[in-house]
């Protein structure tokens, strides 16, 4: 059974773990490197900084009791518009509808701020995560986002407009 859960400060082994894992089976689709999060980046105060960003929304979904994916909602700068951000679903979850679990935890979330529009960006290329997405009904905005860690793939804009 898939269950999600929100994350607090005090759960940042969970998302450590986590975040680790996803960076190392898949560096292809993030625009951080496992080496940021490593060595001098590996403090337990960083972690919980980042599940203490204001106004984020944590998630952990789990599988039988084991901690499979996360994700996180974020506010941004532009007026009733969040992110949908640190999306990863171990391969043990996937095919079993656990990205799907996590999105619409982070909607269920942005709709309860008042957000109009849940943006996200995913990795040229991460056809899979792409398809998820498209699944749960963003669309391609035609922007284009951060340069990715090898100097050549960008990420691509989705977003998802949110009614009452």
């Amino acid at each position: 059974m898939i269950e999600t859960r929100v994350l607090t400060e005090g759960d940042w082994k969970t998302w450590r773990d986590l975040r680790l894992a996803a960076l190392a089976e898949a560096p292809y689709a993030f625009g951080s490197q496992l080496a940021d999060w490593q060595g001098d980046g590996d403090r337990e105060e960083r972690w919980r900084g980042r599940l203490a960003i204001p106004g984020s929304h944590n998630v952990v979904a789990t599988l039988d009791g084991h901690p499979v994916g996360m994700a996180s909602g974020v506010p941004t700068d532009q007026d009733r518009v969040v992110e949908l951000i640190s999306m990863y679903v171990a391969p043990v979850g996937r095919g079993r509808s656990v990205g799907d679990h996590l999105v619409r935890a982070v909607e269920q979330w942005a709709r309860l701020v008042g957000a109009r529009t849940l943006r996200l960006a995913v990795a040229e290329g991460n056809s899979n995560a792409s398809a998820l997405y498209r699944r749960n009904g963003f669309r391609d905005t035609g922007e284009f986002g951060d340069l990715m860690p090898d100097g050549l793939r960008r990420e691509h804009v989705m977003a998802k407009g949110l009614t009452a």
